[in-house]
């Protein structure tokens, strides 16, 4: 049948035997259940009620019709209470995106989710592309920069990321460690491929030193790093993770290199059980740890 609201007008009909109170419990005026009446009785060329003083009472292909109909709601209240019960649950697919360069960070959490919830299964998705949490691309985003303006998401400051300029103790025992802004220009420097890169510290980098100081580009934020712990050159890295990459802090952090990072979900998934496991337990790891 193409137009079940005609089965369901009846259907309330059938139940409540007046056109008053099938429209009183459909919502509807009672011309609009009268038509829907007569159009499901004409497409299926029989009566489906016998009218009487008193209302509409179902005839024996009616009662035919109606016993189909109750089967299928009792099926699609049993397929919603299921789907609620899932929404309820922590368990499934997760999908979490995030701006590159966090993964020593981030995939600790996500392991330590994994414990609390092993019905969980987890998609991290680190790349510069921004994933469309409108379009169900993901679950939850990890977004640095400025504070994400689009419509339908839910976004909450998770942290503010210090970043200082870093070095391996082999390049600071060839170079040494700059004392003022000035002594960068006698320094080699590590950094992304992308010249118009947003972040502010290398905004603050490129306009400090002359490109050519920059003696090794990468796309990939992996590969700035594991130039950064060659020693090829100095490197902006996040305070939180340097340390233990066993880095050298050769200038130390400054407010205006900070970036924050915001916790991005859609208003249509933010009170689902397993978003706000996750979101919880993000703002739980990363507390303090700026």
């Amino acid at each position: 049948m193409d137009n079940w609201d005609e089965i369901r007008t009846a259907w309330a009909v059938a139940r409540h035997g007046t056109v008053s109170g099938a429209a009183d419990s459909l919502g509807v005026h009672h011309a609009t259940v009268i038509r829907h009446i007569d159009a499901l009785e004409g497409r299926l060329g029989t009566r489906l009620f016998q009218r009487h003083a008193r209302g509409y009472a179902p005839t024996e292909a009616g009662q035919a019709l109606f016993e189909v109909a109750q089967g299928a709601s009792d099926r699609f209240n049993q397929l919603e209470a299921r789907i609620k019960g899932q929404a309820e649950e922590v368990t499934g697919e997760l999908v979490v995106t995030s701006v590159p360069g966090l993964t020593d960070l981030l995939v600790p959490i996500m392991a330590g989710f994994r414990t609390d919830h092993p019905s969980v299964r987890v998609r991290f998705l680190s790349d510069m592309r921004l994933y469309r949490l409108n379009s169900g691309e993901a679950h939850v985003a990890l977004r640095a920069g400025p504070q994400p303006s689009e419509p339908d998401y839910v976004v909450q400051p998770l942290t503010h990321l210090r970043y200082a300029l870093y070095a391996a103790p082999a390049y600071v025992a060839r170079h040494g460690v700059p004392k003022t802004d000035t002594d960068l220009s006698r320094h080699e420097f590590v950094g992304p491929d992308d010249l118009l890169a947003r972040a502010p510290f290398h905004q603050w980098l490129q306009s400090t030193v002359s490109h050519d100081r920059f003696v090794f580009r990468a796309s990939e934020p992996e590969a700035v790093n594991a130039a950064i712990r060659e020693g090829v050159g100095a490197g902006f890295q996040p305070c939180i993770l340097a340390p233990g990459r066993g880095l050298v802090e050769i200038m130390a952090p400054r407010p205006e290199w900070e970036a924050p990072l915001w916790l991005v979900t859609h208003v249509d998934l933010h009170r689902s059980a397993k978003v706000q496991a996750l979101t919880a337990h993000l703002k739980a790891a990363l507390a303090g740890r700026g």
